[in-house]
């Protein structure tokens, strides 16, 4: 069962989905992992996760996009989330991913954050994406680069602090 109006996508290796009530423990256990999760707020407790998860539900709701649930096709298996945030005090839409562990070094965040930006700048009718990047995160810096992003400041983010915020090419240029 979908709790948004997410649409599905479907790429060559994956399915970005909506949020379903099982994708709530793979979210518990990234933000339970302060390694894996700093660079997104946390290390959370259970019950903040769940409160991100709820928020990240209602986003959809409020704004018409939101995080994907990002699943593998061939397995069904819950990778990450990749997806559009713009909560209460962001600077703009940004375009964002986590990848899961045991997930990593297969391309699913580039793959997957490529078809989110596809979708915001298709049938959202998006001019503009950013990632915003706690700075020392190398591998979301490099994968925002890969996507052809660029650094365009630093800024305070109400939530993260300390912010570098990454413009990605517009849609008339890819």
């Amino acid at each position: 069962m979908t709790l948004t109006p997410a649409p599905i996508i479907e790429t060559e290796r994956l399915i970005l989905r909506g949020p379903e009530p099982q994708d709530f423990e793979p979210i518990a256990a990234f933000y339970a992992d302060a390694d894996r999760s700093w660079g997104f707020d946390g290390p959370l407790p259970r019950h903040e996760a769940w409160r991100w998860f709820a928020g990240s539900i209602g986003h959809w709701h409020l704004h018409g996009y939101g995080f994907w649930t990002v699943t593998l096709k061939e397995t069904g298996g819950i990778a990450g989330i990749a997806g559009i945030w713009n909560p209460e005090g962001w600077p703009e839409p940004e375009l964002g991913w986590v990848v899961f562990d045991g997930f990593e070094g297969r391309g699913i965040a580039y793959e997957a954050a490529l078809a989110a930006r596809n979708h915001a700048y298709g049938p959202l009718g998006f001019t503009t994406m950013t990632s915003n990047i706690v700075p020392g995160n190398t591998r979301s810096e490099q994968l925002a680069r890969r996507l052809g992003a660029w650094l365009e400041k630093t800024y305070t983010n109400v939530t993260m602090g300390t912010d570098q915020l990454f413009r990605h090419p517009g849609p008339e240029t890819l």
